[in-house]
């Protein structure tokens, strides 16, 4: 027998998590009646922060990757700072 559960939650938080379980291909009350069911099977709550980056930062970094390979936008080593300073300077 299914029961409705409600619950409060930040609306930005609802729709971000409506929409990755999407992307999964569930639903978010599929991914909630999932996380009841190992709760009390378990009987423990496991939280995890999977660190993960945003498409700008993998844009940026991709292009660094490619600046590297190609031999842009890169110098140094340098020997000191004067160096280094010396070098920003002349740009």
């Amino acid at each position: 027998m299914k029961t409705v559960i409600n619950i409060k939650a930040d609306k930005e938080v609802k729709e971000a998590a409506q929409k990755l379980a999407g992307e999964i291909g569930l639903s978010l009350s599929a991914i909630v009646n999932a996380s009841l069911k190992q709760f009390v099977r378990k009987r423990e709550v496991h939280f995890s922060v999977t660190r993960r980056m945003t498409p700008y930062l993998e844009g940026i970094i991709k292009e660094a990757r490619n600046d590297y390979r190609t031999g842009k936008n890169i110098a140094g080593p340098f020997v000191s700072a004067k160096e280094m300073d010396e070098y920003l300077d002349s740009l």
